[in-house]
């Protein structure tokens, strides 16, 4: 007896994002807004480990979470230590249930897997990448202390998408969107910082141009002395986008070359730094 055989049109559905732009066929290992990271070679776990506590204090900073207070905590494994001897079981048991009962707050940073000597950490809302790595480079140029041993250089990426021209557009349209709703001035000069890696599909011309064609009518090329980055991230088939300030003045955020402008001053003295001298940096694709 011939059973019917389900074709591929019978048990699949395209599934379609909700602006029609293409449809996606898997779920990709690196998703969502989040921070790009390099590190020493061979110190990718220890770099995790760093990142998770740094992001997390600092997400707690700006973004603190209502009804969750960390010294309560304390005193509840730490300080009632000694007074759990003199409870009755009742009382004790009465502690632990309502410990269990204890909303479980949800982790705001989860880590990519890679496999390769880059680190992605995928961020939750209410969590701003950009906000994040803006705060901490801050912290680094203004006390010299990077709370990190292994950690080289943080990009924040507002989005991901796959690394096809539609997506890219789309992706594009919504940050430049998105950063200018907040007041500006009206006139503001740009350059597109572009690193690729393990990718081949795509030009960097092709991925320069596409980027270009998204940004404002009032916003002009300037690679001398722009006012605005467009830092883009390319690894392997996910395409990644920010849009930030000071960038240069920040050192590329390079944590260890702001801790060391800091704390070495001599050394970057009349453009010794790798970033003081803009004109001569042209390692990364430019518009």
């Amino acid at each position: 007896m011939a059973e019917a055989q389900s074709g591929p049109s019978n048990g699949r559905k395209r599934k379609y994002r909700s602006d029609g732009v293409s449809p996606t066929w898997a779920k990709r290992t690196i998703e969502g807004p989040g921070i790009w990271a390099t590190c020493v070679k061979g110190k990718e776990k220890g770099t995790v480990g760093e990142l998770y506590d740094l992001f997390e204090s600092l997400a707690a900073d700006i973004w603190p979470i209502e009804g969750h207070d960390s010294s309560a905590n304390g005193r509840d494994n730490g300080e009632d230590a000694d007074e759990n001897e003199e409870d009755d079981l009742e009382t004790q048991i009465a502690k632990e249930v309502a410990a269990l009962k204890r909303p479980k707050v949800e982790k705001r940073f989860v880590n990519c897997l890679t496999n390769t000597q880059l680190i992605f950490m995928s961020c939750k809302p209410p969590v701003d990448p950009v906000q994040l790595v803006m705060k901490h480079v801050e912290n680094v140029q203004e006390t010299g202390v990077t709370r990190t041993k292994y950690t080289h250089r943080l990009t924040p990426v507002s989005g991901t998408c796959v690394a096809n021209l539609p997506e890219i557009h789309s992706l594009c349209r919504r940050t430049v969107t998105a950063y200018s709703k907040a007041p500006r001035e009206l006139a503001r000069h740009y350059k597109i910082e572009l690193r690729v890696r393990n990718h081949n599909t795509l030009t960097r011309m092709e991925i320069i141009q596409e980027v270009a064609t998204c940004m404002p009518s009032n916003y002009t090329v300037d690679l001398d002395d722009p006012d605005v980055f467009v830092l883009v991230e390319v690894f392997k088939s996910t395409f990644g986008v920010s849009i930030v300030e000071d960038y240069y003045r920040f050192q590329k955020f390079n944590v260890m070359e702001l801790a060391n402008a800091h704390n070495e001053p001599e050394r970057f003295q009349q453009g010794a730094g790798r970033v003081q001298d803009k004109k001569r940096e042209d390692d990364t694709g430019t518009v």
